[in-house]
């Protein structure tokens, strides 16, 4: 009998979760905790870490769990190698839910870096207002960088002190691409630090910038070891055994 694990987190992870549900499969549906009000899921839901690779190992075997779908955010590499890890301890199928990262188009103007530390080292010299597109975890480094002026955003309110004074905005996605660049353009954006998400839910941002005709510092994923990989829901649900009625 089924029963499945989803590491969630992202779009792509809440879809599964509906159409898991809608199949009737048993499963769990965990977030890692970073989000304070995360999105109401259909299927029973876990909030925080694991405890490491022993920690999620203890909790496949504990709760029963026959399929882990890593459908974490593509930057979430720690999640993601602790999962490679418990699943080969326990002897559990993995499979990772991942969208294909981000490619140039034309018109673009990526500055492509391998880090967040790289990132930082991108940026000009001279005062610029740059919109920090990275996820709050990642931010404390712009610090060294204090003559530039951030724009940062978040799901949830920041409770905890910035590293560096910022304009915050507050919303939570998909975000339009008429959207985006009025964002941009109202509050003056000359550059733009973003990871190489893959997918369309975040890809706005991107096109806005080759709109608006913006430098992208734009960071690469992290290496991750080999597992099964697939694109989409219904890849997963075929993997899983079932049908889906979606073609995405």
């Amino acid at each position: 009998m089924t029963r499945a694990l989803i590491l969630g987190g992202t779009a792509d992870a809440s879809l599964l979760a509906a159409e898991i549900a809608r199949a009737d499969i048993d499963a769990v549906y965990s977030y890692g905790g970073r989000t304070r009000a995360p999105a109401d899921q259909p299927l029973p839901t876990r909030i925080g870490g694991f405890g490491g690779v022993s920690g999620l190992a203890d909790y496949i075997r504990s709760e029963g769990i026959t399929h882990v779908i890593d459908a974490t955010h593509p930057f979430a590499a720690e999640m993601s190698r602790n999962a490679v890890a418990a699943c080969a301890e326990t002897g559990t199928p993995l499979i990772a839910l991942e969208r294909t990262p981000w490619t140039r188009a034309t018109g673009d103007n990526w500055i492509e870096v391998r880090d967040v530390g790289a990132a930082v080292a991108a940026l000009p010299e001279t005062p610029a207002r740059v919109f920090l597109a990275i996820g709050r975890q990642h931010i404390a480094p712009f610090a060294t960088r204090p003559q530039h002026v951030y724009t940062l955003r978040f799901v949830d309110p920041h409770e905890t002190s910035l590293p560096f004074a910022a304009d915050v905005i507050v919303s939570r996605g998909p975000f339009t691409l008429d959207a985006e660049i009025e964002m941009m353009r109202t509050r003056g954006i000359a550059w733009i630090v973003a990871r190489n998400s893959g997918g369309d839910g975040a890809r706005a941002k991107i096109d806005a910038a080759r709109v608006i005709g913006l430098p992208v510092v734009m960071i690469s994923r992290p290496n991750l070891p080999e597992r099964p990989r697939v694109e989409s829901v219904a890849d997963v649900m075929q993997w899983l055994g079932h049908r889906t009625r979606l073609g995405a």
